[in-house]
């Protein structure tokens, strides 16, 4: 009976260090995005289909969200860290995941399936597309690859 409260509850930890890494990769990816091509490089809003004013506005928002993620997911880190359950390896591909996911998701929902806006305005997105959505799907798979080896040493009872 013990064993099998100890492996619940391993597995309920397990996915708490999944869930804490994809929700601070999330919020670190969707930062480095805003700051970087929203602030930075003036390249794009968030919301690109209104005016100048409605962008800024909607990159507060997207600002916003982008920390609640990073503050939510370092809650669960500090609340793993403190039962003893943090398995770091797991938690960073969490991250990975998290910071591939989005920037695929972005590239394709938002910025091809939605068009809320482009990553920038020039003639040829071509390469900028392919350069986003292929980095972001390697990002995606080296962190499904820590996620899958992480499962599989825990299965042999080990903690990644």
């Amino acid at each position: 009976m013990a064993e099998s409260i100890t492996n619940r509850t391993q597995s309920v930890y397990s996915a708490r260090n999944v869930w804490s890494g994809i929700l601070v990769g999330i919020g670190l990816m969707a930062f480095f995005d805003e700051a970087v091509f929203h602030q930075l490089l003036h390249w794009h809003h968030f919301y690109d289909k209104s005016t100048t004013e409605i962008g800024l506005v909607s990159d507060g928002f997207f600002h916003a969200f982008s920390w609640f993620a990073t503050v939510g997911g370092l809650f669960m880190y500090a609340d793993l860290r403190r039962r003893q359950a943090l398995y770091k390896t797991r938690w960073w591909g969490g991250i990975l995941t998290g910071v591939g996911g989005f920037q695929v998701y972005d590239g394709i929902i938002q910025h091809k399936l939605m068009r809320i806006h482009q990553i920038r305005y020039v003639e040829s997105l071509y390469i900028y597309d392919l350069v986003w959505n292929i980095t972001g799907l390697i990002i995606t798979l080296i962190g499904v690859f820590l996620l899958v080896r992480t499962k599989r040493n825990r299965k042999a009872g080990t903690h990644g």
